[in-house]
């Protein structure tokens, strides 16, 4: 009996307040990310909160631009999520900093576990999100000061039109939000997708398909 209910116990304890059944909130004022042991949870483990200080709350460094030279799309991105920033743990959001060059491209992307709320702090962004089944395109173009959403799960990616840097701030609602670069887990995976499949989905020939895994 005492093994059944250490058992229950620790379900109760690992579940991500996320998942909670509804009706039930995350019972601490605070759980900041612990996690002493090569153990993986959905969630992170809770520091004792007579050990938990100010810093666990404070991140810096979102004002230094991001080195957008580093590849070839022009961008960066700076995800503070909960492996950065331990005071998000179980709070159910985490922030990014994204940086565009002149035409850079954030590509398109997913994030599987959160909505993102978008801000553009300098420069002109085109931004859009695609539904899934019908497959329809949401476009906008966005200046300084305006806001866009990227619901949860879809295909995404913001893309810098004008001939200046540019910089956007996103909040997430999740603290691991997750990222699916489509490009990347296509034609990038590890190991390879079988290249039948990618000729066959794509009406590529196997030089193309060749040619853009090579790119990644």
């Amino acid at each position: 009996m005492q093994q059944f209910y250490f058992i229950i116990g620790f379900v109760v304890c690992t579940r991500s307040p996320t998942e909670a059944p509804k009706g039930y909130e995350k019972l601490p004022d605070l759980c900041t990310k612990h996690c002493p042991l090569e153990l993986f949870v959905n969630g992170e483990f809770c520091k004792d909160p007579a050990t938990v200080k100010a810093n666990n709350f404070f991140f810096f460094g979102l004002n230094i631009r991001g080195n957008t030279s580093a590849n070839k799309l022009g961008s960066s991105v700076n995800l503070v999520d909960v492996d950065k920033f331990p005071g998000l743990n179980t709070l159910g959001i985490s922030l990014a900093r994204i940086d565009f060059a002149p035409y850079g491209l954030n590509p398109p992307h997913t994030h599987p576990r959160g909505t993102e709320l978008l801000v553009a702090i300098e420069g002109t962004l085109l931004v859009a999100f695609v539904t899934s089944n019908l497959n329809k395109l949401f476009t906008k173009v966005l200046n300084k000061g305006d806001v866009f959403v990227f619901p949860i799960g879809l295909i995404h990616f913001q893309f810098n039109i004008g001939e200046t840097n540019a910089v956007s701030f996103s909040g997430l609602s999740s603290q691991n939000p997750g990222l699916i670069t489509t490009t990347n887990v296509v034609f990038g995976s590890n190991p390879p997708i079988n290249p039948n499949v990618l000729i066959k989905a794509f009406q590529f020939d196997k030089s193309v398909v060749d040619y853009l895994e090579k790119q990644l």
